[in-house]
Protein backbone atom coordinates (compact mmCIF):
# COMPACT_ATOMS: atom_id res chain seq x y z
CA UNK A 1 0.00 0.00 0.00
CA UNK A 2 2.99 2.35 0.15
CA UNK A 3 3.38 4.86 -2.70
CA UNK A 4 5.43 3.48 -5.60
CA UNK A 5 8.00 5.35 -7.68
CA UNK A 6 5.50 5.13 -10.57
CA UNK A 7 3.12 7.39 -8.64
CA UNK A 8 0.52 4.75 -7.86
CA UNK A 9 -0.25 2.74 -4.75
CA UNK A 10 -0.11 -1.01 -5.22
CA UNK A 11 -2.12 -3.19 -2.88
CA UNK A 12 -2.54 -6.93 -2.61
CA UNK A 13 -4.81 -8.11 0.17
CA UNK A 14 -4.97 -11.86 -0.42
CA UNK A 15 -3.36 -14.23 2.06
CA UNK A 16 -0.92 -16.74 0.55
CA UNK A 17 -0.22 -19.95 2.45
CA UNK A 18 2.40 -22.21 0.91
CA UNK A 19 4.70 -25.03 1.89
CA UNK A 20 4.26 -28.62 2.96
CA UNK A 21 0.94 -29.27 4.70
CA UNK A 22 -0.53 -25.86 3.86
CA UNK A 23 -3.93 -27.43 3.14
CA UNK A 24 -4.28 -28.34 6.82
CA UNK A 25 -5.09 -24.68 7.51
CA UNK A 26 -8.46 -24.84 5.74
CA UNK A 27 -10.68 -25.67 8.77
CA UNK A 28 -9.22 -22.77 10.76
CA UNK A 29 -9.63 -20.42 7.79
CA UNK A 30 -13.30 -21.39 7.46
CA UNK A 31 -13.83 -20.67 11.14
CA UNK A 32 -11.92 -17.39 10.85
CA UNK A 33 -14.36 -16.20 8.19
CA UNK A 34 -17.33 -17.47 10.17
CA UNK A 35 -18.52 -19.62 7.26
CA UNK A 36 -21.14 -22.25 8.05
CA UNK A 37 -21.37 -24.09 4.72
CA UNK A 38 -18.56 -23.77 2.15
CA UNK A 39 -19.18 -24.76 -1.46
CA UNK A 40 -16.31 -26.95 -2.71
CA UNK A 41 -15.77 -27.05 -6.50
CA UNK A 42 -13.45 -29.57 -8.16
CA UNK A 43 -13.26 -31.97 -11.06
CA UNK A 44 -12.62 -35.70 -10.96
CA UNK A 45 -8.85 -35.24 -11.16
CA UNK A 46 -8.51 -32.41 -8.65
CA UNK A 47 -10.92 -34.12 -6.26
CA UNK A 48 -8.67 -37.16 -6.29
CA UNK A 49 -5.56 -35.00 -5.79
CA UNK A 50 -6.84 -32.76 -3.00
CA UNK A 51 -10.63 -32.43 -2.88
CA UNK A 52 -11.18 -35.66 -1.01
CA UNK A 53 -8.48 -34.66 1.47
CA UNK A 54 -10.23 -31.34 2.10
CA UNK A 55 -13.58 -33.06 2.61
CA UNK A 56 -11.98 -35.38 5.15
CA UNK A 57 -10.49 -32.43 7.00
CA UNK A 58 -13.88 -30.74 7.17
CA UNK A 59 -15.57 -33.94 8.31
CA UNK A 60 -12.99 -34.38 11.04
CA UNK A 61 -13.54 -30.77 12.12
CA UNK A 62 -17.33 -31.40 12.05
CA UNK A 63 -17.81 -28.61 9.50
CA UNK A 64 -20.75 -28.70 7.11
CA UNK A 65 -20.14 -28.22 3.37
CA UNK A 66 -21.55 -28.75 -0.12
CA UNK A 67 -19.46 -30.30 -2.89
CA UNK A 68 -19.75 -30.31 -6.67
CA UNK A 69 -17.42 -32.35 -8.90
CA UNK A 70 -17.26 -31.74 -12.65
CA UNK A 71 -17.26 -35.04 -14.56
CA UNK A 72 -14.69 -36.57 -16.85
CA UNK A 73 -13.66 -34.90 -20.08
CA UNK A 74 -12.28 -31.55 -21.13
CA UNK A 75 -13.64 -28.64 -19.15
CA UNK A 76 -13.91 -25.49 -21.26
CA UNK A 77 -13.76 -22.06 -19.60
CA UNK A 78 -17.08 -20.90 -20.99
CA UNK A 79 -20.62 -19.86 -20.07
CA UNK A 80 -21.75 -23.46 -19.69
CA UNK A 81 -19.07 -24.27 -17.10
CA UNK A 82 -19.77 -21.14 -15.06
CA UNK A 83 -23.52 -21.75 -15.25
CA UNK A 84 -23.16 -25.39 -14.21
CA UNK A 85 -21.09 -24.43 -11.17
CA UNK A 86 -23.57 -21.75 -10.20
CA UNK A 87 -26.68 -23.93 -10.62
CA UNK A 88 -25.19 -26.65 -8.39
CA UNK A 89 -24.46 -24.18 -5.60
CA UNK A 90 -26.66 -24.57 -2.54
CA UNK A 91 -28.40 -21.33 -1.52
CA UNK A 92 -27.11 -21.80 2.03
CA UNK A 93 -23.46 -21.75 0.96
CA UNK A 94 -21.52 -18.81 2.38
CA UNK A 95 -17.98 -19.49 1.12
CA UNK A 96 -16.43 -20.84 -2.09
CA UNK A 97 -13.49 -23.25 -2.05
CA UNK A 98 -12.08 -24.16 -5.45
CA UNK A 99 -9.74 -27.11 -5.84
CA UNK A 100 -7.86 -26.95 -9.12
CA UNK A 101 -6.01 -24.63 -11.43
CA UNK A 102 -6.98 -22.77 -14.62
CA UNK A 103 -10.62 -23.43 -15.52
CA UNK A 104 -11.73 -24.29 -11.97
CA UNK A 105 -10.10 -21.15 -10.58
CA UNK A 106 -11.44 -18.85 -13.31
CA UNK A 107 -14.93 -20.26 -12.82
CA UNK A 108 -14.84 -19.87 -9.04
CA UNK A 109 -13.52 -16.32 -9.29
CA UNK A 110 -16.53 -15.35 -11.38
CA UNK A 111 -18.86 -16.97 -8.84
CA UNK A 112 -17.11 -15.09 -6.03
CA UNK A 113 -17.39 -11.84 -7.97
CA UNK A 114 -21.14 -12.15 -8.36
CA UNK A 115 -22.02 -13.74 -5.01
CA UNK A 116 -19.63 -11.54 -2.96
CA UNK A 117 -18.70 -14.61 -0.90
CA UNK A 118 -15.25 -15.27 0.58
CA UNK A 119 -13.16 -17.38 -1.77
CA UNK A 120 -10.31 -19.86 -1.18
CA UNK A 121 -8.33 -21.47 -4.00
CA UNK A 122 -6.40 -24.65 -3.32
CA UNK A 123 -3.87 -24.94 -6.14
CA UNK A 124 -3.38 -28.42 -7.52
CA UNK A 125 -0.71 -27.62 -10.12
CA UNK A 126 1.96 -24.97 -10.73
CA UNK A 127 0.52 -24.56 -14.23
CA UNK A 128 -0.66 -20.97 -14.72
CA UNK A 129 -0.44 -17.44 -13.30
CA UNK A 130 -4.11 -16.74 -12.59
CA UNK A 131 -4.29 -17.86 -8.98
CA UNK A 132 -4.00 -14.33 -7.60
CA UNK A 133 -5.28 -12.26 -10.51
CA UNK A 134 -8.46 -10.18 -10.53
CA UNK A 135 -9.56 -11.40 -13.96
CA UNK A 136 -10.80 -14.69 -15.39
CA UNK A 137 -9.78 -15.93 -18.83
CA UNK A 138 -12.97 -17.32 -20.32
CA UNK A 139 -14.61 -17.90 -23.69
CA UNK A 140 -17.57 -15.55 -23.91
CA UNK A 141 -19.61 -15.55 -27.10
CA UNK A 142 -16.82 -17.47 -28.80
CA UNK A 143 -14.16 -14.86 -27.95
CA UNK A 144 -11.40 -15.60 -25.44
CA UNK A 145 -11.98 -12.75 -23.01
CA UNK A 146 -10.51 -11.48 -19.78
CA UNK A 147 -13.41 -10.74 -17.44
CA UNK A 148 -13.22 -8.82 -14.16
CA UNK A 149 -13.56 -11.26 -11.29
CA UNK A 150 -12.66 -11.59 -7.66
CA UNK A 151 -9.19 -12.54 -6.55
CA UNK A 152 -9.14 -15.29 -3.94
CA UNK A 153 -9.09 -14.14 -0.34
CA UNK A 154 -6.79 -17.04 0.49
CA UNK A 155 -4.43 -18.85 -1.90
CA UNK A 156 -3.13 -22.21 -0.72
CA UNK A 157 -0.16 -23.78 -2.45
CA UNK A 158 0.55 -27.00 -0.62
CA UNK A 159 3.93 -28.23 -1.83
CA UNK A 160 2.94 -31.86 -1.28
CA UNK A 161 -0.11 -31.47 -3.53
CA UNK A 162 1.75 -29.46 -6.16
CA UNK A 163 4.47 -32.11 -6.32
CA UNK A 164 1.84 -34.71 -7.27
CA UNK A 165 0.76 -32.78 -10.36
CA UNK A 166 1.61 -34.36 -13.73
CA UNK A 167 4.88 -33.13 -15.21
CA UNK A 168 2.91 -31.63 -18.09
CA UNK A 169 1.22 -29.23 -15.65
CA UNK A 170 4.59 -28.12 -14.33
CA UNK A 171 5.80 -27.57 -17.89
CA UNK A 172 2.73 -25.44 -18.53
CA UNK A 173 3.61 -23.29 -15.53
CA UNK A 174 7.16 -22.85 -16.79
CA UNK A 175 5.81 -21.96 -20.23
CA UNK A 176 3.50 -19.35 -18.73
CA UNK A 177 6.49 -17.85 -16.91
CA UNK A 178 8.76 -17.83 -19.97
CA UNK A 179 6.08 -15.76 -21.68
CA UNK A 180 6.85 -12.92 -19.26
CA UNK A 181 9.97 -12.05 -21.24
CA UNK A 182 7.69 -10.96 -24.08
CA UNK A 183 5.06 -9.27 -21.90
CA UNK A 184 7.55 -7.00 -20.12
CA UNK A 185 9.23 -6.10 -23.41
CA UNK A 186 5.91 -5.23 -25.05
CA UNK A 187 4.74 -3.29 -21.99
CA UNK A 188 7.81 -1.08 -22.23
CA UNK A 189 7.38 -0.63 -25.99
CA UNK A 190 3.72 0.36 -25.53
CA UNK A 191 4.76 2.86 -22.87
CA UNK A 192 7.41 4.30 -25.16
CA UNK A 193 5.20 4.59 -28.26
CA UNK A 194 1.74 5.20 -26.81
CA UNK A 195 2.53 6.63 -23.39
CA UNK A 196 0.87 3.64 -21.71
CA UNK A 197 1.27 3.35 -17.94
CA UNK A 198 4.39 1.42 -16.94
CA UNK A 199 5.95 0.59 -13.58
CA UNK A 200 9.57 -0.49 -13.36
CA UNK A 201 9.14 -1.98 -9.89
CA UNK A 202 6.34 -4.26 -11.12
CA UNK A 203 8.48 -5.27 -14.10
CA UNK A 204 11.38 -6.09 -11.80
CA UNK A 205 9.11 -8.29 -9.70
CA UNK A 206 8.51 -10.37 -12.84
CA UNK A 207 12.18 -10.40 -13.81
CA UNK A 208 13.17 -11.69 -10.36
CA UNK A 209 10.63 -14.51 -10.62
CA UNK A 210 11.95 -15.41 -14.08
CA UNK A 211 15.52 -15.56 -12.82
CA UNK A 212 14.48 -17.80 -9.94
CA UNK A 213 12.84 -20.27 -12.32
CA UNK A 214 15.51 -20.33 -15.03
CA UNK A 215 18.14 -20.88 -12.32
CA UNK A 216 16.15 -23.88 -11.02
CA UNK A 217 16.28 -25.86 -14.27
CA UNK A 218 18.38 -28.72 -12.91
CA UNK A 219 16.13 -29.11 -9.87
CA UNK A 220 13.04 -28.98 -12.07
CA UNK A 221 14.39 -31.85 -14.13
CA UNK A 222 14.64 -33.82 -10.90
CA UNK A 223 11.11 -32.77 -9.92
CA UNK A 224 12.35 -31.41 -6.60
CA UNK A 225 9.69 -29.96 -4.36
CA UNK A 226 11.59 -26.70 -3.78
CA UNK A 227 11.88 -26.14 -7.52
CA UNK A 228 8.16 -26.74 -7.99
CA UNK A 229 7.51 -24.23 -5.21
CA UNK A 230 9.76 -21.75 -7.04
CA UNK A 231 7.58 -22.09 -10.15
CA UNK A 232 4.43 -21.66 -8.07
CA UNK A 233 5.88 -18.59 -6.33
CA UNK A 234 6.84 -17.16 -9.71
CA UNK A 235 3.32 -17.67 -11.02
CA UNK A 236 1.91 -15.97 -7.92
CA UNK A 237 4.31 -13.08 -8.54
CA UNK A 238 2.82 -12.80 -12.02
CA UNK A 239 -0.67 -12.62 -10.56
CA UNK A 240 0.37 -10.03 -7.99
CA UNK A 241 2.02 -7.97 -10.73
CA UNK A 242 -1.24 -7.95 -12.71
CA UNK A 243 -3.11 -6.76 -9.63
CA UNK A 244 -0.55 -4.03 -9.02
CA UNK A 245 -0.73 -2.88 -12.65
CA UNK A 246 -4.52 -3.07 -12.81
CA UNK A 247 -4.43 -5.33 -15.86
CA UNK A 248 -2.64 -8.18 -17.60
CA UNK A 249 0.20 -6.13 -19.12
CA UNK A 250 3.01 -7.50 -16.92
CA UNK A 251 2.09 -11.11 -17.59
CA UNK A 252 0.80 -11.55 -21.15
CA UNK A 253 1.47 -10.33 -24.65
CA UNK A 254 1.58 -11.63 -28.21
CA UNK A 255 2.50 -15.14 -27.06
CA UNK A 256 -0.68 -15.40 -24.96
CA UNK A 257 -2.83 -14.20 -27.84
CA UNK A 258 -1.40 -16.86 -30.12
CA UNK A 259 -2.54 -19.37 -27.49
CA UNK A 260 -5.97 -17.72 -27.27
CA UNK A 261 -6.49 -18.00 -31.04
CA UNK A 262 -5.62 -21.70 -30.88
CA UNK A 263 -8.11 -22.11 -28.01
CA UNK A 264 -10.85 -20.34 -29.98
CA UNK A 265 -10.28 -22.61 -32.99
CA UNK A 266 -10.41 -25.58 -30.65
CA UNK A 267 -13.84 -24.60 -29.39
CA UNK A 268 -15.18 -23.61 -32.80
CA UNK A 269 -13.93 -26.56 -34.83
CA UNK A 270 -13.31 -29.18 -32.12
CA UNK A 271 -9.60 -29.10 -32.91
CA UNK A 272 -6.83 -30.19 -30.54
CA UNK A 273 -5.58 -27.72 -27.95
CA UNK A 274 -2.81 -28.06 -25.44
CA UNK A 275 -2.44 -26.65 -21.94
CA UNK A 276 -2.39 -22.86 -22.09
CA UNK A 277 1.13 -22.52 -20.68
CA UNK A 278 2.57 -24.99 -23.18
CA UNK A 279 0.96 -23.08 -26.05
CA UNK A 280 2.36 -19.86 -24.53
CA UNK A 281 5.86 -21.36 -24.47
CA UNK A 282 5.64 -22.08 -28.20
CA UNK A 283 4.24 -18.58 -28.76
CA UNK A 284 7.15 -17.15 -26.78
CA UNK A 285 9.70 -18.91 -28.98
CA UNK A 286 7.90 -17.71 -32.12
CA UNK A 287 7.81 -14.14 -30.78
CA UNK A 288 11.50 -14.18 -29.83
CA UNK A 289 12.48 -15.26 -33.34
CA UNK A 290 10.31 -12.52 -34.87
CA UNK A 291 11.75 -9.87 -32.56
CA UNK A 292 15.23 -10.96 -33.63
CA UNK A 293 14.19 -10.56 -37.25
CA UNK A 294 12.66 -7.17 -36.43
CA UNK A 295 16.02 -5.93 -35.16
CA UNK A 296 17.45 -6.53 -38.62
CA UNK A 297 15.10 -4.24 -40.55
CA UNK A 298 15.17 -0.49 -41.16
CA UNK A 299 11.70 1.07 -40.81
CA UNK A 300 10.44 2.57 -44.05
CA UNK A 301 7.76 5.27 -43.87
CA UNK A 302 6.69 4.94 -47.50
CA UNK A 303 6.44 1.15 -47.30
CA UNK A 304 4.33 1.33 -44.15
CA UNK A 305 1.97 3.98 -45.51
CA UNK A 306 1.58 2.11 -48.80
CA UNK A 307 0.76 -1.13 -46.97
CA UNK A 308 -1.82 0.45 -44.69
CA UNK A 309 -3.44 2.45 -47.48
CA UNK A 310 -3.92 -0.75 -49.48
CA UNK A 311 -5.05 -2.81 -46.47
CA UNK A 312 -8.47 -4.32 -47.22
CA UNK A 313 -10.32 -4.66 -43.90
CA UNK A 314 -13.27 -6.51 -45.43
CA UNK A 315 -10.95 -9.06 -46.98
CA UNK A 316 -9.20 -9.50 -43.62
CA UNK A 317 -12.54 -9.96 -41.86
CA UNK A 318 -13.40 -12.71 -44.34
CA UNK A 319 -10.12 -14.44 -43.50
CA UNK A 320 -10.87 -14.09 -39.78
CA UNK A 321 -14.22 -15.78 -40.30
CA UNK A 322 -12.52 -18.62 -42.19
CA UNK A 323 -9.94 -19.00 -39.43
CA UNK A 324 -12.26 -18.72 -36.43
CA UNK A 325 -15.82 -19.26 -37.62
CA UNK A 326 -18.53 -17.42 -35.75
CA UNK A 327 -16.16 -16.48 -32.93
CA UNK A 328 -14.53 -14.02 -35.35
CA UNK A 329 -17.58 -11.76 -35.05
CA UNK A 330 -16.64 -10.66 -31.54
CA UNK A 331 -13.15 -9.67 -32.76
CA UNK A 332 -14.63 -7.79 -35.71
CA UNK A 333 -16.97 -5.94 -33.36
CA UNK A 334 -14.05 -5.06 -31.10
CA UNK A 335 -12.29 -3.38 -34.01
CA UNK A 336 -15.35 -1.20 -34.68
CA UNK A 337 -14.93 0.19 -31.14
CA UNK A 338 -11.13 0.26 -31.16
CA UNK A 339 -10.30 1.63 -34.61
CA UNK A 340 -6.70 0.45 -34.73
CA UNK A 341 -6.92 0.25 -38.53
CA UNK A 342 -7.83 3.94 -38.82
CA UNK A 343 -5.35 5.46 -41.27
CA UNK A 344 -4.90 8.75 -39.42
CA UNK A 345 -4.23 6.96 -36.13
CA UNK A 346 -1.76 4.77 -37.96
CA UNK A 347 0.15 7.76 -39.34
CA UNK A 348 0.44 9.20 -35.86
CA UNK A 349 1.72 5.91 -34.42
CA UNK A 350 4.12 5.44 -37.32
CA UNK A 351 5.80 8.79 -36.71
CA UNK A 352 6.26 7.88 -33.06
CA UNK A 353 7.73 4.51 -34.02
CA UNK A 354 10.17 6.10 -36.46
CA UNK A 355 11.17 8.73 -33.92
CA UNK A 356 11.70 6.20 -31.14
CA UNK A 357 13.10 3.31 -33.15
CA UNK A 358 16.45 3.28 -31.32
CA UNK A 359 14.58 3.17 -28.02
CA UNK A 360 12.50 0.22 -29.25
CA UNK A 361 15.66 -1.66 -30.21
CA UNK A 362 17.21 -0.92 -26.83
CA UNK A 363 14.17 -2.35 -25.05
CA UNK A 364 14.27 -5.51 -27.17
CA UNK A 365 17.98 -5.98 -26.45
CA UNK A 366 17.56 -5.33 -22.73
CA UNK A 367 14.54 -7.52 -22.10
CA UNK A 368 14.68 -10.50 -24.43
CA UNK A 369 16.96 -13.53 -24.21
CA UNK A 370 18.04 -15.16 -27.44
CA UNK A 371 15.68 -17.58 -29.10
CA UNK A 372 18.53 -20.12 -29.10
CA UNK A 373 18.76 -19.95 -25.29
CA UNK A 374 15.01 -20.38 -24.77
CA UNK A 375 14.77 -23.15 -27.38
CA UNK A 376 17.60 -25.05 -25.67
CA UNK A 377 15.92 -24.57 -22.28
CA UNK A 378 12.58 -25.80 -23.63
CA UNK A 379 14.16 -28.86 -25.22
CA UNK A 380 16.03 -29.65 -22.01
CA UNK A 381 12.82 -29.50 -20.00
CA UNK A 382 10.82 -31.48 -22.54
CA UNK A 383 8.62 -28.64 -23.80
CA UNK A 384 7.48 -28.77 -27.44
CA UNK A 385 9.03 -26.07 -29.61
CA UNK A 386 6.70 -26.16 -32.62
CA UNK A 387 2.92 -26.10 -32.94
CA UNK A 388 3.00 -29.21 -35.12
CA UNK A 389 4.09 -31.08 -31.97
CA UNK A 390 0.77 -30.23 -30.31
CA UNK A 391 -1.37 -31.22 -33.27
CA UNK A 392 -1.79 -27.82 -34.98
CA UNK A 393 -1.36 -27.57 -38.76
CA UNK A 394 1.69 -25.37 -39.43
CA UNK A 395 -0.08 -23.91 -42.48
CA UNK A 396 -2.47 -22.14 -40.08
CA UNK A 397 0.31 -20.38 -38.17
CA UNK A 398 0.62 -17.29 -40.43
CA UNK A 399 -3.05 -16.36 -39.98
CA UNK A 400 -3.03 -17.38 -36.31
CA UNK A 401 -0.24 -14.86 -35.80
CA UNK A 402 -1.98 -12.17 -37.85
CA UNK A 403 -5.20 -12.71 -35.91
CA UNK A 404 -3.43 -12.35 -32.58
CA UNK A 405 -3.35 -8.58 -33.09
CA UNK A 406 -7.17 -8.45 -33.04
CA UNK A 407 -8.01 -10.34 -29.87
CA UNK A 408 -7.43 -7.53 -27.34
CA UNK A 409 -7.04 -3.78 -27.26
CA UNK A 410 -3.36 -4.11 -26.47
CA UNK A 411 -0.28 -3.01 -28.41
CA UNK A 412 1.78 -6.15 -29.05
CA UNK A 413 4.26 -7.42 -31.65
CA UNK A 414 1.81 -8.16 -34.52
CA UNK A 415 0.40 -4.64 -34.17
CA UNK A 416 3.86 -3.14 -34.37
CA UNK A 417 4.56 -5.22 -37.47
CA UNK A 418 1.26 -4.12 -39.02
CA UNK A 419 2.13 -0.48 -38.31
CA UNK A 420 5.49 -1.00 -40.02
CA UNK A 421 3.81 -2.66 -43.02
CA UNK A 422 5.78 -5.90 -42.65
CA UNK A 423 3.35 -8.22 -40.89
CA UNK A 424 2.60 -10.26 -44.01
CA UNK A 425 6.31 -10.77 -44.71
CA UNK A 426 6.96 -11.84 -41.13
CA UNK A 427 3.86 -14.05 -40.88
CA UNK A 428 4.46 -15.80 -44.21
CA UNK A 429 7.93 -16.86 -43.10
CA UNK A 430 6.98 -17.60 -39.50
CA UNK A 431 7.78 -21.32 -39.71
CA UNK A 432 11.26 -20.74 -41.14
Amino acid sequence: GAPCSCGRRHEFKSKIISGSGAVLNIPSIIKEYGAKKPYIISDTNTYRMAGNRICRLLNEAELNYSSFIFGEGQLDPDEKTVGTAFMNMNSECDMIIAVGSGVINDTAKILAQHTKLPYIIVATAPSMDGYASMTSSVILGGLKSSLPSRCADVIIGDADILAEAPKKMLLAGIGDMLAKYISICEWRIAALILGEYYCEEIAELIRCALRQITESTDALLCNKTEAISAVFDGLIAGSVAMNYAGGSRPASGAEHYISHIIDMRGVEFNEPVELHGIQCAIGTLISLKLYEKLKGITPNRDLALCYVNSFDLEDWNRRLRTLLGKSAEAMISLEIKEGKYDKQKHRERLELILDKWDGILNIINEELPSSEYIEALMLRLGLPIDISEIGIDEKLMPDIFRASKDIRDKYVLPRLLWDLGVIDEFATNINQ
